[in-house]
């Protein structure tokens, strides 16, 4: 059972609380290529990305920065390093949020002037703390970039924002090691109501990336920790979105594409089953729907094994069938049962 949260927003989305777990990303692009980040952020929309965050890394950018917020169909999280002043022209130029470490922002004084302008601009913020970010203090404490040592910065950084009165805050406690990044979130809901933003940071490439931030993040799911969640990866942020509703959606979270079953290969394949499902997956991803399709290469895997698919095709000797929750309504050629096929899910 999922944990239940303090909630807060960004923007006009809902975090925490009641809310679903939401799925965020960050553009890879340079700020001053104003309009191929607003159509990058809207291609990650069409994926069903819901939060966006852009890297700010100097005052020279905030007239393209301000540009692209303008734009965005989802609200925009501003990561800020080292320059208080630069936070705080952020949340001038429409952000909804600023993701800091604390811990790099110099005296308490400049994280108290960001705190303000958060609250005169009704912003949240995600308070940042990962393995290469713990405060030296604490680091010297443990003598090493523990899990412990993760959670108590973090909670130390939150005790100074809640002394200054503000509590609109989400958290996010990352390591490129699973391990440490389970232990971490672990710790920290079992000390801390407030929202979790859970991922590991620098993840890799495709495919290890994808099944490092999968182990990781699924086992914390699983266990009801996470409200925001993003696929850290060396890939373009549409592909992080899709893998964070492939995840969501095969731990029966949340979903929004069709989940699609498709059998391995094996000798048994009278066709090109890899060609059809080539020309078949695109096609159902397609669909913003949130059932379970399968692509079954053999009468064997067809409908028997695939019985809970809402909808079905599978090929045998120059033969296509349709079935819907393992029963076949429908043979004939090929192409033409596939037509049909993508036609119901069409009509679905």
């Amino acid at each position: 059972m999922r944990k239940i949260t303090r909630e807060i927003k960004v923007g006009n989305v809902g975090i925490g609380g009641d809310n679903p777990i939401r799925v965020q990303t960050m553009n890879s692009l340079p700020l001053n290529q104003v309009k191929e980040n607003i159509e990058q952020i809207i291609r990650t929309v069409e994926y069903g990305n819901e939060i966006i965050r852009l890297a700010l890394p100097d005052f020279d950018e905030i007239g393209y920065f301000k540009g692209i917020t303008k734009h965005s169909p989802i609200p925009v999280i501003a990561d800020i390093h080292f320059h208080y002043r630069l936070a705080i022209e952020a949340l001038k130029a429409g952000a909804s949020a600023i993701r800091i470490n604390p811990g790099n922002f110099g005296s308490k004084r400049n994280l108290e002037e960001i705190i303000k302008a958060s609250k005169d601009y009704q912003a949240a913020i995600r308070i940042g703390v990962n393995s290469g970010s713990i405060d030296k203090k604490i680091l010297k404490k443990y003598g090493e970039r523990s899990a412990e040592a993760i959670v108590e910065s973090a909670l130390e950084y939150i005790k100074f924002f809640e002394d200054k009165n503000f509590f609109n805050l989400k958290v996010s406690l990352k390591s490129s090691d699973i391990y440490t990044t389970i232990d971490a979130y672990r710790e920290f809901s079992k000390k801390s109501e407030y929202p979790l933003h859970i991922g590991v940071t620098e993840a890799g490439p495709i495919p290890e990336g994808i099944i490092k931030s999968s182990v990781a993040l699924g086992t914390l799911l699983m266990e009801g920790i996470g409200d925001t969640i993003r696929i850290s990866l060396t890939a373009p942020p549409e592909e992080e979105v899709k893998v964070c509703w492939e995840l969501l959606g095969s731990l029966n979270i949340r979903r929004k594409f069709p989940e699609i079953i498709s059998c391995p290969l094996c000798g048994r394949a009278t066709v090109n089953f890899e060609r059809r499902l080539k020309e078949i997956i695109p096609e159902i991803k397609k669909r913003k729907l949130p059932i379970k399709v399968a692509v079954m290469g053999c009468e064997v895997n067809g409908p028997g094994e695939a019985r809970e698919a809402e909808l079905g095709i599978a090929f045998s000797q120059k033969v296509a069938f349709l079935f819907k929750k393992g029963v076949i309504y429908k043979r004939g050629k090929e192409e033409e049962i596939i037509k049909e096929f993508l036609k119901t899910l069409e009509d679905m």
